[in-house]
């Protein structure tokens, strides 16, 4: 495993292992959403309090959740690359970003769409919503520090540490909904223990927790393999690469 970590970081072999890696993430994404689209478009039964409306939950629910986890692997990849100093680390906090920041705006418009009807209004300062909101800044802070800086080792530090601090609100994001009162419902979703969701509407949800967690990947693969030879077009196997 250890071989195999410091393998991912040259990026030769990240390149290569990337690009065997997007057909079958590529397979197991349109597997995944072909049946949570169906299942919990079609299939699941309405629920009894909100009726097809809680439909949009498998669509806001991986959004929302994509969000933090993008987040998190920036966070992840940041302290990587400050104790290891791989220079993979920083492209993909560099081309992950862009994809987490679309994810959190889908999460806020989705979260919108269905706050109209079960609270009478697009949005409120909720606890939940505002810290989301505030990813969202983040991200685009983490987007326009990066452009805004011209050296690329100085760059990587400073949005290093800023997506490090900035990590701070992800533990808000989670427990807002314990820690204060908020319009926004808890979790239905137990891993531990016993779910609230009845499994024709559990089981469509996970499969596109999953689909988006796939398609997350495929977008950050390829970004990265463009990213890669960018930054390394200068040497001898890129070269090699295109001339082949």
């Amino acid at each position: 495993m250890r071989q195999f970590f410091h393998k991912c970081g040259s990026p030769k072999y990240f390149y290569r292992f990337a690009g065997n890696m997007l057909p079958w993430l590529v397979v197991l994404t349109v597997i995944l959403f072909a049946y949570g689209l169906t299942a919990g478009l079609y299939l699941a039964p309405a629920d009894f309090q909100q009726g097809d409306g809680f439909r949009i939950i498998y669509v806001h629910v991986p959004a929302a959740f994509m969000s933090i986890a993008v987040y998190s692997f920036m966070a992840l990849a940041a302290a990587v690359g400050f104790i290891w100093r791989m220079k993979l680390s920083d492209v993909m906090l560099k081309v992950a970003a862009p994809i987490g920041a679309w994810f959190t705006f889908l999460a806020l418009v989705t979260g919108s769409i269905w706050g109209k009807p079960m609270w009478g209004t697009y949005w409120v300062w909720d606890a939940r919503l505002t810290s989301e909101l505030i990813l969202l800044f983040i991200y685009f802070a983490v987007i326009a520090l990066r452009e805004a800086i011209q050296d690329k080792e100085l760059a990587a530090k400073a949005t290093g540490i800023l997506v490090i601090v900035g990590f701070v609100n992800i533990p808000v994001i989670h427990y807002s909904v314990y820690w204060w009162n908020t319009l926004h419902q808890g979790s239905t979703i137990n891993v531990f223990g016993k779910s609230l969701m009845p499994p024709g509407m559990l089981y469509p949800l996970f499969s596109m927790i999953f689909a988006f967690t796939f398609f997350f990947g495929i977008i950050l693969l390829m970004r990265a393999r463009c990213e890669i030879l960018k930054r390394e077009k200068k040497t001898s196997w890129v070269k090699e690469l295109l001339e082949s």
